[in-house]
């Protein structure tokens, strides 16, 4: 569940730039509830297909497409180890009378549902107008957020295309 809440940071820090809540407070308590933190967020947030200012060291780190492929070895890493080692029957068993799995497991399944609600604005962030890249990513759960992440071209810094205009 580390893996998740890290690529929700990659849209919400940036994301948060240019909103009126501060998202980091959002997006660092999700690596500890999940969605039940960013659920808040995603409700009071406002339409933000722009980002203003300039990029620092830690949004470049997130807006890196290195940080999207190792999310996504290591996505791919724990899903075939799952797959192979995988035992069904006692997850299911563990889902019926295990909280906490219940829970963790329904949190998973939300945070890849709400996926999509950061997705058209961060496509418009980088002038992305492609509606069968956002469909492929809102109906892959997982891994096509995580395939968009290695994908995005970098997010324009707007100083640097100021002095550039």
């Amino acid at each position: 569940m580390g893996i998740l809440p890290l690529a929700y940071a990659c849209f919400v820090f940036i994301d948060g730039r240019g909103q009126k809540i501060p998202a980091w407070l959002f997006a660092a308590v999700s690596f500890g509830v999940g969605a039940f933190a960013l659920l808040p967020y995603l409700a009071l947030r406002q339409p933000n297909p722009e980002f203003p200012g300039s990029k620092n060291i830690f949004l470049s780190i997130l807006d890196s497409r290195w940080l999207g492929v190792i999310l996504t070895l290591g996505t791919v890493a724990l899903l075939g180890f799952g797959i192979l080692n995988g035992d069904w029957a006692n997850f299911i068993q563990q889902w019926q009378t295990s909280r906490f799995i219940h829970v963790m497991s329904l949190d998973f399944c939300l945070l890849c549902l709400l996926f999509p609600a950061l997705v058209g604005d961060d496509m418009a962030r980088r002038g992305l107008n492609n509606p069968t890249l956002f469909w492929a990513v809102a109906l892959v759960p997982l891994i096509g957020s995580l395939v968009y992440l290695c994908l995005r071209p970098p997010l324009p810094d707007t100083e640097e295309a100021m002095a550039t205009a």
